[in-house]
């Protein structure tokens, strides 16, 4: 490592140690120790700055998720099979809303799709504005039409496990083929869910992260979203929450909400609504404390 001053974003992070790829090389550093004083934790995905082989400062975060550490994502990629596992519209709304909430591209890519019927899938999230791809491996070009929406992206993959995460990882990018493994297996159970992020270099420009399934941990640990904040989660609810009649409407029974009317009327996915019940009431029951 030379003197010199340079830029880059930090690629892993792991026992105190950083690596930083920058136009200049790939550099393993420590960090200042005005960053621990202050609560801050440099994180995969941050970009900084390089002096003597030292982190010494963070540029603001775009967004951060907690766990897996992960900053400055542009897209989280949802693997949502058709079958082994059927799609858990619960969760994958769960991850949806956290992601609508923290500022990060939701988009879904379907897996599975010579086994089961995806058009539920389709015209439940097409509806609402997500873009949602298809892998199918014996078609090249849906394959490339996932490698053209990460190139020049950060993006991160998470599903239920066994929705072929691993799978089309390899597909698009063979050379990770060790490396998802070993993804697999510090990220996907257990204690090292907190501790280790890995960003990989794509051929076509970007990175990519894997998270763990979503069996493996609850969405608060992304974040907690408050029930005040939860309707602004819910894309296709923007254009409504301004009409209802009652100004603290909870977007759930109400007569004369205007998203309970789109519901009724098809406008708006049951299955969605249904979700957003559930974590509106999910919210309402959070102590105090837990929101700190």
């Amino acid at each position: 490592m030379t003197n010199a001053k340079t830029s880059g974003i930090i690629t892993k992070c792991l026992g105190g140690l950083y690596t930083v790829e920058s136009p200049v090389g790939i550099y393993e550093c420590k960090a200042r120790g005005v960053f621990r004083s202050k609560g801050i934790s440099p994180c995969t995905g941050d970009r900084v700055t390089v002096e003597n082989g030292v982190i010494t400062e963070i540029e603001p975060r775009r967004n951060h998720i907690i766990r897996p550490p992960l900053a400055n994502l542009d897209q989280i990629i949802f693997i949502v099979s058709t079958v082994s596992p059927a799609p858990n519209y619960l969760l994958l709304d769960k991850f949806i809303a956290v992601a609508e909430y923290k500022g990060i591209t939701p988009v879904m890519i379907i897996t599975k799709t010579d086994l089961g019927d995806s058009s539920g899938i389709h015209e439940i999230y097409e509806k609402i504005g997500i873009e949602v791809l298809e892998a199918d491996y014996g078609d090249e070009s849906s394959i490339q039409k996932v490698r053209e929406l990460l190139s020049g992206r950060i993006s991160a993959f998470t599903g239920n496990s066994g929705a072929g995460k691993s799978t089309l990882l390899n597909a698009v990018e063979p050379e990770l083929n060790i490396a998802t493994g070993e993804i697999s297996r510090k990220l996907g159970r257990g204690r090292h869910t907190t501790r280790h992020a890995e960003l990989y270099k794509l051929r076509d420009g970007g990175y990519i992260a894997d998270t763990p399934g979503f069996s493996t941990f609850e969405t608060n640990r992304y974040d907690i979203i408050r029930k005040e904040e939860l309707a602004g989660c819910f894309r296709e609810f923007s254009e409504l929450t301004d009409n209802c009649r009652f100004r603290d409407c909870s977007h759930t029974c109400e007569k004369g909400c205007a998203v309970v009317e789109a519901v009724e009327s098809g406008d708006i996915p049951k299955s969605r609504h249904e979700s957003y019940c559930t974590m509106y009431e999910e919210a309402r029951q959070l102590k105090e404390w837990e929101l700190k």
